[in-house]
C-alpha cells in the first residue's frame, strides 16, 4: 500500500464584489502571505478592474461575493463553472474604501463565521 501525503496546498479563496476596486480587493489583499490559504479578487460589472472569468472560477475552491447580486450574476453567466462550487454571500454592502478599517474588521468576522475562527 503507497503512502500519500496529505493535501498541504493553500485553499483558493475567490473574493467577488461589483468594480473589485474597494471590498473584494480588501479580502484578497488580507490572505497576502497567509500560510493555508490563496486570495484572487474580481468584479462582475463591465469596468470592473478585474471582470470575472470562467478561470477565475474553475482555480477557486470557495467563491465568496459580498452580496446576494453577485451570486445572482455568476449563477447566470456562469452556471457550469459554478457547479460543486462552494458559494458564501458576505452580505457585506457597497460603503466601504479600500482597506477601510470597518471592512477589514467585518471582512475577518465573516470569514471566521463561515472558514472558522483560525482563518485570520
Amino acid at each position: 500500500m503507497a503512502y500519500s501525503a496529505p493535501d498541504t496546498s493553500p485553499r483558493k479563496l475567490l473574493f467577488i464584489c461589483s468594480q473589485n476596486r474597494w471590498r473584494s480587493l480588501s479580502a484578497e489583499r488580507l490572505f497576502d502571505g497567509h500560510p493555508h490559504y490563496e486570495a484572487r479578487s474580481a468584479g462582475t460589472e463591465p469596468g470592473a478592474r478585474v471582470r470575472v472569468a470562467a478561470g477565475h472560477l474553475g482555480w477557486a475552491d470557495v467563491v465568496l461575493v459580498m452580496e446576494r447580486r453577485h451570486t445572482e450574476i455568476l449563477q447566470q453567466k456562469f452556471r457550469e463553472e459554478l457547479a460543486g462550487k462552494r458559494i458564501i454571500n458576505l452580505r457585506i454592502p457597497d460603503k466601504f474604501q479600500f482597506m477601510d478599517h470597518i471592512l477589514l474588521d467585518l471582512l475577518r468576522e465573516r470569514l471566521r463565521e463561515h472558514l472558522g475562527p483560525a482563518v485570520l
